[in-house]
C-alpha cells in the first residue's frame, strides 16, 4: 500500500534549517508565500485553510484567495475552532468577513466538551466525557485526575477543545491538506517546521499534510504585509502607506467593521488566544509596539505556551 498521499509532487524538506533572515526583504517573503500557497492549492485534492480571525491566519487567508483568483483555482474552504471561550469580537469579525468574502466556513467544535460547562474554569468529570474524549484523556495525555478545568489554555483542555475538534473535522470533511498560518518566530516548537510538513500517523491524526506559506514571516512583517497589500487591496479608497496611529484613526471616514483587522489588536492585543487566559500588551495598537524586544504570545497563560512541543505532537498547530 502507498504511503499517504501517493498523489504529491511536494518536498518535506522546503524550508528546512531556513528562517526569517533568509527572506530578508517583505517582497522575498511573499513571493515565497505565493509559491507555497499556489503549490497547495494546486497539488491537495481537498485542501482547507485554517482560520481563527487572527492576522497570521487572515493574512494567509489572503494569500489563497489573490493565488486562487489569478490562477483560476477554488478558494477552499475554511476551518475556524470553535474552543468556546472566543472574544465576541473575533466571533463577529469572522461572521463579517466570512460573509464579505464569500467563504465557506466549517466550524469544529469538541461539542461533548462544550456541552458539559457553561463557565470557564468550571470542572468537568472526566467519566462525563464520551468514550473517544476518554480515551484521549485518559491514554493519549494520560491524564489521571478525575476532573479537568474547562479552560483552554490548559494541557487537557487545549487538547480537547481544539486538537481534536481539528483532527474530528480533517476525517469527516476528508482534508489532506490543511494551509496553517504559524511562523518560525512565534513559538519556538515552531521553529523547525518546513512549508510542507506531513502529518501521516493515523494512530494521531487523520493522515494530511500542513501547507504553511508564512513561516518566514517575522511580527512586524506580518503588519508590514497589511498597511501596504492586505488592507488597500481588500478595502475601497484605503489610502496606499496610512498605518493607523490609534483606535480611532481610520482615513475617509471608515468603520472598523470595513478593516479585515480585528478590532482587538487596536485595542492593544498582540494574541488573540481566549477571552479568558488573554490579556492585551499593550494600549497602543499591536503594530505600534515594541515587537522586536518584547515577546508577542506574552498575553497568552503560560500553561500551554510551555506545553507546546507536546500538543504539537499530538496535532496541535
Amino acid at each position: 500500500m502507498p504511503e499517504f498521499p501517493d498523489y504529491l509532487d511536494v518536498s518535506y524538506e522546503d524550508g528546512e534549517g531556513e528562517m526569517p533572515a533568509d527572506y530578508p526583504a517583505l517582497d522575498d517573503k511573499m513571493e515565497k508565500a505565493i509559491e507555497v500557497t499556489r503549490r497547495g492549492l494546486e497539488e491537495y485534492e481537498s485542501p482547507a485553510v485554517m482560520w481563527t480571525g487572527g492576522k497570521d491566519s487572515t493574512l494567509t487567508l489572503y494569500f489563497v484567495a489573490q493565488v486562487a483568483e489569478k490562477h483560476d483555482l477554488e478558494v477552499p474552504p475554511a476551518v475556524f475552532i470553535d474552543h468556546y471561550q472566543h472574544f465576541d469580537e473575533l466571533l463577529d469579525f469572522v461572521d463579517h468577513w466570512a460573509d464579505e468574502w464569500d467563504l465557506d466556513v466549517i466550524f469544529a467544535r469538541n461539542e461533548n466538551v462544550g456541552q458539559l460547562a457553561d463557565t470557564p474554569g468550571e470542572e468537568i468529570a472526566v467519566s462525563d466525557l464520551n468514550e473517544q474524549n476518554q480515551h484521549h484523556v485518559r491514554d493519549i495525555l494520560e491524564y489521571e485526575e478525575d476532573t479537568f478545568p474547562f479552560l483552554l489554555d490548559t494541557y487537557v483542555g487545549n487538547h480537547l477543545l481544539k486538537t481534536v475538534a481539528l483532527n474530528e473535522t480533517l476525517e469527516a470533511e476528508g482534508i489532506d491538506g490543511i494551509i496553517s498560518g504559524i511562523r518560525w518566530d512565534e513559538q519556538e516548537a515552531r521553529a523547525d517546521e518546513t512549508f510542507f510538513s506531513p502529518r501521516h500517523d493515523p494512530e494521531i491524526y487523520p493522515p494530511h499534510d500542513r501547507i504553511q506559506p508564512i513561516l518566514q514571516f517575522e511580527e512586524r512583517a506580518v503588519w508590514d504585509a497589511f498597511w501596504n497589500f492586505v488592507v488597500p487591496d481588500t478595502v475601497e479608497d484605503y489610502p496606499m502607506g496610512h498605518v493607523p496611529q490609534d483606535y480611532d484613526d481610520l482615513p475617509n471616514g471608515l468603520s472598523h467593521d470595513a478593516l479585515p483587522v480585528s478590532p482587538k489588536y487596536f485595542e492593544g492585543f498582540r494574541s488573540l488566544g481566549s477571552e479568558v487566559s488573554t490579556d492585551k500588551a499593550d494600549n497602543e495598537p499591536a503594530w505600534l509596539q515594541n515587537l522586536e524586544e518584547t515577546t508577542e504570545r506574552a498575553g497568552r497563560a503560560q500553561d500551554k505556551e510551555d506545553l507546546m512541543g507536546r500538543l504539537r505532537d499530538l496535532g496541535y498547530m
